[in-house]
Order: C-alpha cells, then structure tokens, then sequence
C-alpha cells in the first residue's frame, strides 16, 4: 500500500491510500478519486515530505496504554464494537463475496450489506470496477 497527500483543484488537502502508483494512476483517469471536502474530481498529489525517524523525535514520543498486539485497548474494543455490528447486519455469502458485490453493484441483486471471502486478485478486479470494498480487521483474538 502507499499513502500519497492530494489535493483537489479547490486547494482541499487530503490523503488517499492505494495498492500501487499505477492503481491511483488508474482511479484518476477513471474519476474515481475525488475530494472527501468538494467531492470534485480534479485531483492531483501534492507534495509530501519523507518520513524520517530522528533520535529527537523518538524520544518525544509517549507511550500509551496497549494491549495485545500494541494497539490501544480502548481502539480494539470499538473495532469489535464495529465489527460485531457489521457481521449482525450483514449476509454472510462466504466464497460468493466477488459474485454478489457485482450482481448488487450492477442492480442484478437486491442492495444490501454482504461479508465473505475473496482472492487477493478477485479484490483487485472488485476494485477496479469501481465497486466499494472493505476488509474487516482481524483482531487479536479471532487470530487464536
């Protein structure tokens, strides 16, 4: 994945990730990155300083309370609190996912909230179709 800072033609600064240069080269042409401010789709990258770790600002850094895995308690109780939302609210389609994000995307099926698994590749082709995916984030304890 790769971070870039944009910004759209209204000065609106913003970043966006994506899976290569290539892929927002991709969405740019196809329209498909816009401002999250204007919603305009004249976009381009600004520029971005590098991240460069100094032993200064090492040492400004503070410590926060984690739990397993070094994310902090209170963001994995929310992101369980999202995700056991999302399962109770959706159809769980299992293998199916990349076959039934298209028939919804493409008004073949009824519009509703769907979870299931796909191939790396079969997220790509999702992807530059122009349908909205999402993974859900696997948490410390459904890795056991």
């Amino acid at each position: 994945m790769i971070k870039y800072a944009l910004k759209c033609e209204a000065d609106h600064a913003f970043e966006g990730w994506f899976s290569s240069g290539s892929d927002f080269d991709g969405q740019q042409a196809r329209g498909l990155v816009t401002c999250p401010v204007c919603g305009s789709a004249s976009v381009s990258k600004a520029l971005m300083a590098p991240a460069v770790a100094t032993a200064h600002a090492a040492d400004a850094q503070v410590p926060m309370p984690m739990a397993g895995g070094g994310v902090p308690a209170e963001m994995i109780a929310k992101l369980r609190e999202v995700v056991t939302q999302i399962r109770a609210s959706s159809e769980d389609v299992g293998t199916r996912f990349p076959e039934e994000a298209r028939k919804i995307h493409y008004g073949e099926a009824p519009a509703r909230g769907i979870i299931g698994q796909a191939k790396q590749e079969e997220i790509g082709a999702l992807l530059e179709e122009g349908i909205e995916i999402a993974p859900l984030p696997v948490l410390p304890e459904d890795a056991n």
